[in-house]
């Protein structure tokens, strides 16, 4: 049985090897956590990894110094399980000549609302302040972005073994209104979803037009009963 809140890398000449994630919120780290990566990664003879979701790995740890290096580090693992939202990538917009929006409140915003969520399936969110699509938004499971009229949210994108273009639910929106429709829209997926069964997968098996529509339908209810999304 693999160590709690890691992955096996490798087995080789019977020995097993682990990595261990952390959760960064958006990508942002201080330097007082960079220098604790640092000295906890020497203390096990571990490699440090920057990883395409905004995160630093430890990798080629000895399943022993697993649970000794989560309790050195003193922060929460990135990913809960492999059924849950495995992180929400972030672009920096408020610091991009090219912003539209605002990326970075309404990303934390999500990324506190939906940091370890069960799910049908591993669920990757991105936002993004621009029509670029950084962070990959387009082969996120489910997608933020942003031009001059407000934010569009976009759903069921895959870079997975089987490639995925995301879908736009719905344009022109609020920030409060579009965390309320990304929160509709996973609400649906976790309700109606069969298990292990992937967004965009679920999308195409019951139509992209009724998956928006039912969408849509319970996002127009919610706002009707709420003023203000908390």
């Amino acid at each position: 049985m693999n160590p709690k809140y890691a992955v096996l890398q490798k087995i080789k000449n019977g020995k097993r090897v682990y990595a261990i994630t952390p959760r960064i919120p958006g990508g942002f780290i201080s330097a007082n956590q960079m220098i604790k990566i640092a000295e906890i990664a020497k203390k096990y003879k571990a490699s440090i990894k920057l990883t395409s979701g905004q995160r630093v790995s430890l990798i080629g740890l000895k399943a022993e110094d697993v649970q000794r290096a989560w309790e050195d580090l003193g922060m929460d693992p990135g990913v809960l399980s492999p059924y849950s939202v495995k992180n929400v990538e972030i672009c920096p917009g408020e610091m991009c000549k090219r912003s539209r929006q605002k990326s970075l409140g309404l990303g934390m915003r999500l990324e506190r609302r939906f940091y370890g969520a069960p799910a049908p399936n591993r669920t990757k969110i991105g936002v993004i302040a621009c029509l670029n699509g950084c962070t990959s938004l387009h082969a996120k499971d489910i997608g933020v972005l942003a031009n001059e009229e407000g934010y569009i949210v976009v759903a069921g994108g895959s870079a997975g073994f089987h490639q995925r273009l995301s879908d736009e639910i719905k344009r022109d929106l609020t920030e409060d209104e579009a965390f309320l429709l990304v929160e509709s829209l996973f609400n649906y997926y976790c309700e109606n979803a069969e298990a292990g069964e992937k967004l965009g997968h679920f999308m195409d098996r019951i139509g992209v037009d009724k998956f928006r529509g039912e969408v849509l339908e319970s996002f127009e209810e919610r706002m009707k009963g709420s003023d203000k999304v908390e």
